[in-house]
């Protein structure tokens, strides 16, 4: 599967990394998670072929800007808007894990008419205390940056599936490795996905699915009323997976994404 590389400059001065693979239409544009990237849902992106698959690194992320100013979802949401008006002419498949979701959550509100279907993988209307989000932003800086090599970084992070994930994404600098994101930043935004939004939520009229894991970051009441207030939403459960499911479940995730987006 081909992919390629594009950027675009949003209103703030950002700038928004994103990747392409060839296939068909219409798109499926996939947001990953907190101090994720894109590259964590290479995997899914060709599990999907022959469809064209767009994968964003959200602000603060990935390849796209690392220190933005705007940490708002508003600028979450427009940056998700801005690369699907440059990538499609018509209206697309919208996936998100996690803080992703919440983005895609909110995409599809603010613009129905440009979201298909909607896969929320372990997401909510939002949540999360002030002292999660404190305690978040301090593990991220006891992380002994610079790492001098993937096995040492590796050796500090653990060995399962996000932190592979985390280890496979450093950036190598004259001086060592380093994450792809700023601990500051994780910890605005994550306390901007942490506000109610269930105004957003109920008025989301896509087909959407969500997709949960039993071993996942929300309490089954958490999940049951995300479920009952939306308006249009099918719920799917994983075994065996974690809030990263995508990384430990892979295969069940690709057949209950695959299964989703072929169905008429």
């Amino acid at each position: 599967m081909s992919e390629t590389r594009h950027t675009i400059a949003v209103d703030d001065g950002s700038t928004i990394s994103y990747s392409v693979s060839a296939g068909t239409n219409p798109p499926v544009v996939i947001l990953h998670g907190l101090a994720g990237s894109s590259r964590e849902f290479i995997p899914t992106a060709r599990a999907l072929s022959p469809r064209r698959v767009i994968l964003i690194d959200q602000r603060g992320h990935g390849f796209s800007t690392r220190m933005p100013a705007d940490t708002s979802r508003a600028a979450f949401v427009n940056d998700v808007i801005r690369v699907i008006e440059a990538e499609s002419s018509q209206p697309v498949d919208l996936v998100g894990q996690s803080m992703g979701a919440h983005t895609a959550m909110l995409v599809a509100a603010a613009h129905p008419a440009l979201v298909q279907k909607l896969v929320l993988l372990e997401g909510n209307e939002g949540s999360g205390s002030a002292e999660e989000h404190a305690a978040l932003g301090a593990y991220f800086r006891s992380w002994e940056v610079p790492f001098p090599n993937r096995a040492i970084a590796k050796e500090s992070l653990g060995d399962g599936p996000l932190a592979q994930a985390w280890v496979a994404d450093l950036e190598e600098r004259e001086d060592g490795l380093y994450p792809r994101f700023d601990a500051d930043v994780m910890v605005r935004t994550i306390c901007e996905v942490a506000v109610p939004r269930w105004a957003e939520w109920e008025s989301v009229s896509a087909h959407t699915i969500a997709v949960y894991a039993d071993r996942g970051l929300f309490t089954e009441a958490q999940k049951a009323e995300f479920v009952r207030r939306g308006r249009n939403v099918t719920r799917v459960d994983l075994t065996n997976a974690s809030h990263d499911a995508h990384l430990d479940a892979s295969e069940q995730w690709f057949m209950v994404l695959r299964e989703f987006l072929t169905a008429p």
